[in-house]
């Protein structure tokens, strides 16, 4: 027993990692510390964390913890969404967070929990941006240290936002996937409570308080639409409505760049996939939660996904009728109303979780021009003209006459065609709509004016 209690002693330092996580994940437990090689962690954390399923309690408990600290966003009924899509549309604004996001509900959920020798130590978390914004908003609340770990693409204004609230910022891999692997050595290293982002009990437990609201502001609500990434938030969601309304609809939304909860779906199982590029940032994991995965798999009715061109168009249209400014990841529930794919949903009393407003300025200045392209209000040709003294001005005249915008135009002589009684000029044009546009290119025709597509 001496010679034990020695070796324990001897290798406290390498078990303290064992019990930090386990205090960690399992927050309550007391945690027995074992003599294991530290190399075995990983696998260690994973069987936890894979035996630590949520219960409709776990978010009722999350609810009492979060009070007062987390804001209780509105859900409010939106005429002209409601218009523009054919359904009953309510939009549940987490956007309106103090971080911009829902994830602050997590994350004081896991915090609070924390016990007091780890919350001097500190926590470290992966992610993208808003799981990293809300640990380090409540971080500082509660005095807890926060290291977070961001792939190089994050975007500026999280990187900048995190660094204002006091957290570590460190910057590291090229996506998700080596962000997190980067963080879990740092917890390792440094003795950090790692808190997953989307998989962690506490973490589902917060997020699933959200349905709890849902259900007291909406009565009789037929679908909820939640957009998914790692699935912490839709397995939150999910089982606090389908617990309390199993009626309910829960639809999840996916980018078609970045669909691995469908993935997960077809394979019966967390399965790893390619990411690309994709304006919902927020949603670019690579592999879902298996903890979340157990959750929602049972409980989501419908799964579809949406364009990157849909999404684009979904930010516009709630910066123009919603008057609400949202990241990527917020606008897929909106896109997929607007996609076609949920004909059934007509007449429908439809909640869109608005789960986050974090979107670069810059960014935004560059989603909104997709999206009036694609919306047939922003267009650009090449129109054939004389190259004569009051080419130009007829040209402008005859765009005018149409009712549409001459936005900019640049001569091109140099590689124009050989006639060289003529230019080519490049037309940036704010147009209503993509039969506006026909109608203006039919009358520059009918005046002898030749046009042809321009990249």
């Amino acid at each position: 027993m001496l010679a034990a209690a020695s070796a324990a002693h001897g290798l406290q330092t390498h078990a303290r990692g064992v019990a930090q996580r386990a205090t960690a994940i399992g927050r309550s437990c007391r945690a027995t510390i074992f003599l294991i090689d530290v190399r075995t962690l990983p696998l260690l954390r994973a069987r936890y964390i894979e035996k630590r399923v949520i219960t409709f309690k776990d978010i009722e408990a999350a609810r009492d913890r979060i009070a007062g600290a987390v804001y209780y966003s509105p859900c409010r009924p939106s005429i002209p969404l409601s218009e523009t899509t054919g359904m009953e549309i309510f939009c549940k604004l987490d956007n309106l967070q103090r971080t911009g996001s829902f994830k602050e509900r997590g994350a004081r959920n896991a915090l609070v929990q924390l016990s007091p020798d780890q919350k001097k130590r500190g926590v470290i978390a992966a992610s993208a941006g808003n799981h990293a914004l809300g640990l380090s908003y409540q971080g500082k609340l509660l005095g807890v240290p926060v290291t977070v770990v961001m792939p190089k693409y994050a975007p500026l204004i999280k990187l900048s936002n995190c660094q204002k609230l006091g957290a570590n910022v460190v910057l590291h891999g090229k996506d998700f996937a080596e962000a997190k692997a980067h963080a879990h050595e740092i917890a390792d290293d440094k003795s950090l409570a790692y808190i997953d982002g989307y998989d962690d009990p506490a973490i589902i437990a917060g997020q699933g308080t959200m349905g709890l609201e849902i259900i007291e502001q909406v009565s009789d609500v037929d679908a909820v639409i939640v957009p998914v990434g790692g699935a912490g938030l839709i397995a939150g969601v999910a089982l606090a409505v389908k617990t309390l309304r199993p009626q309910t609809k829960i639809i999840a939304v996916e980018t078609e760049n970045v669909a691995s909860f469908s993935a997960a779906l077809e394979a019966g199982k967390p399965t790893k996939i390619a990411l690309h590029p994709t304006l919902a940032d927020g949603l670019a994991i690579p592999q879902v939660g298996l903890n979340a995965f157990k959750i929602a798999h049972k409980l989501v009715d419908l799964a579809t996904t949406v364009t990157e061109e849909q999404i684009a168009i979904a930010i516009l249209r709630l910066v123009e009728l919603e008057k609400s400014v949202v990241e990527g990841a917020a606008a897929t529930p909106l896109a997929a109303c607007l996609s076609g794919k949920l004909k059934e949903l007509a007449g429908k009393r439809v909640v869109l979780l608005l789960c986050g407003g974090n979107i670069d300025p810059n960014v935004l200045s560059r989603v909104i021009e997709r999206g009036l392209v694609a919306d047939g209000r922003l267009c650009r040709f090449t129109a054939v003209i004389s190259d004569r003294p009051g080419g130009l001005a007829d040209l402008a005249s005859q765009i005018a006459s149409t009712g549409a915008s001459i936005k900019q135009v640049a001569h091109d002589r140099a590689f124009a065609t050989s006639d060289v009684s003529t230019v080519n000029v490049l037309c940036t044009v704010e147009t209503r709509n993509h039969q506006h546009l026909a109608e203006l290119r039919a009358q520059l025709k009918s005046h002898g004016v030749e046009t042809y597509d321009s990249k």
